[in-house]
């Protein structure tokens, strides 16, 4: 049965003194608490002792000096590990570090072992769990539970939201669902303790269960640490996942602006890879796009567009967001007018950056690409040359050197020819992807080169495989986070 009580007298986890059954306790301060007495100074656990004291016992109203000492010792080193830990939580950079900092020190501080995390959609209702020493299958069962009988759905109401709740065993608490007896008892839960993360202003942010591996509760002393920690931990989870909630907006919209598929066109295959880096680090936007032409061509181009002009910062990333789709935009209008000329596309562009973007700069390769003939025809604009991999290895196609657009009076290269063999692949990228292969421009060229030819054949034959694995290759470089755009867009010739 459940029942409303206030907190009891303190004791140690498995103490066969506690009642039996879910207890669901109101905290002061939310909607439909009591509140506390005003100017009190103790903590609960102390008060709960207080009121324990049989009347007419004076020694037990005068504590020994030596247990003054302790008492004060006690409350020093709970303080103490509250501070260390508050502390590795303000330190903690993302909503997905944030999350699992606030499962691990809670569960050191009620001296749990598992513990599950649930965060509510901008939307409404419960986000997927996070788990704490709970694997994928686990939390999967767990989300079985009925929301008539989950525990989580309780501590996300918006109101009538109980400030915690407590169960000394799950397997056998009569006040508890039976598929969630059920599943305590397969999954070895014992005893539970849930608290919400809300604030006045947000509400629910999201409920924690932390569990005991055998029947048990925690003391008073690590309910109230794990209370004042949860308290300092809403208002910085509520910060946490507005910026989430705004990154996924950003990146939504960013990922908007490129092709949603890309075209299988006879003769040829294709597959792309983006890797958007933050708008709060990120130094410019990167586009792919591979153009089906009128007479059965096709037109594959990379590029990227920078902040404000050459030197631009972070802070203008949003905006060379915006111009990249409206190069983008423009540069497929110029393929399909004059596709079969890369020069003609990019000086076009050119006039066009510099008419309508002049604070900006952009680097940009165009590729025209005859699939029956497998004739490769292409230009690039200060961007990185492509690399082809054959079945020998793979090797650079040079361009000639050029300037970006935008930054001469008049930009002008010659355009470069090849014929690829049947099973070739064309891998084009972006300047990020190269930095992230190595310590400068040119050692991370070598390098994808070097890890394209070094690819499993059954890796090189296809391209969506081979994406996967330069991205992997040059991603994950411990190089710090990402200030620019992994991009990769490859091409086989069948």
């Amino acid at each position: 049965m459940t029942e409303s009580h206030p907190p009891s007298a303190s004791s140690e986890p498995g103490d066969p003194r506690r009642p039996r059954g879910l207890s669901v306790l109101d905290h002061p301060g939310f909607p439909g608490a009591p509140a506390e007495p005003a100017g009190q100074q103790a903590c609960p656990g102390d008060e709960a002792r207080v009121r324990a004291e049989p009347a007419g016992a004076p020694e037990a109203r005068t504590a020994p000096p030596g247990g003054l000492q302790d008492r004060l010792a006690g409350r020093l080193s709970d303080f103490t590990s509250l501070h260390e830990h508050t502390e590795r939580l303000a330190r903690a950079r993302g909503l997905t570090a944030t999350l699992e900092a606030v499962l691990a020190s809670g569960t050191a501080l009620l001296g749990a072992h598992r513990a599950l995390l649930v965060t509510t959609l901008p939307g409404g209702g419960p986000s997927q769990p996070v788990g704490y020493g709970l694997d994928r299958a686990s939390l999967g069962a767990l989300e079985t539970v009925p929301t008539e009988q989950s525990l989580v759905a309780r501590l996300l109401r918006e109101h009538d939201r109980p400030a915690e709740l407590r169960s000394h065993d799950l397997a056998d608490d009569p006040a508890i669902g039976a598929r969630l007896r059920e599943l305590a008892a397969h999954l070895g839960l014992g005893g539970c303790h849930g608290l919400p993360l809300a604030t006045e202003e947000d509400g629910p942010l999201a409920a924690v269960l932390w569990f005991y591996d055998e029947p048990a509760e925690p003391t008073e002393r690590q309910r109230e640490l794990v209370r004042r920690y949860c308290d300092v931990a809403a208002p910085l989870l509520a910060k946490q996942l507005e910026a989430e909630q705004v990154r996924r907006t950003t990146e939504a919209l960013r990922r908007g602006l490129l092709p949603d598929r890309l075209p299988q066109p006879a003769g040829l295959r294709l597959a792309a890879r983006l890797v958007a880096a933050g708008l709060d680090r990120s130094i410019g936007s990167d586009w792919y796009d591979a153009i089906p032409l009128p007479d059965g061509t096709v037109g594959l181009t990379v590029g990227s567009v920078s902040g404000d002009g050459p030197g631009a910062g972070p802070g203008s990333a949003p905006g060379a967001a915006a111009a990249m789709g409206r190069v983008r935009a423009a540069l497929r209008a110029y393929a399909v007018l004059e596709g079969e000329d890369p020069v003609s596309v990019l000086g076009d562009l050119e006039l066009l950056l510099k008419t309508t973007e002049p604070a900006r700069s952009a680097t940009a390769l165009y590729a025209w690409i005859e699939p029956d003939e497998r004739r490769i025809t292409l230009a690039g604009a200060g961007h990185c040359p492509p690399v082809l991999v054959t079945r020998q290895g793979a090797e650079f196609v040079e361009t000639s050197l050029s300037a970006p657009l935008g930054m001469l009076s008049c930009w002008e290269a010659p355009g470069v020819e090849l014929t690829a063999e049947r099973g070739d692949t064309l891998v084009l990228y972006t300047e990020g992807l190269a930095r992230r292969c190595g310590p400068t421009l040119h050692a991370g060229q070598a390098n994808l080169r070097r890890a394209a030819a070094d690819a499993p054949r059954d890796v090189r034959i296809d391209p969506d495989r081979l994406c996967a694995h330069l991205l992997a290759v040059c991603a994950g470089r411990d190089t710090g986070p990402a200030t620019d755009d992994l991009m990769l867009l490859a091409a086989r010739f069948d």
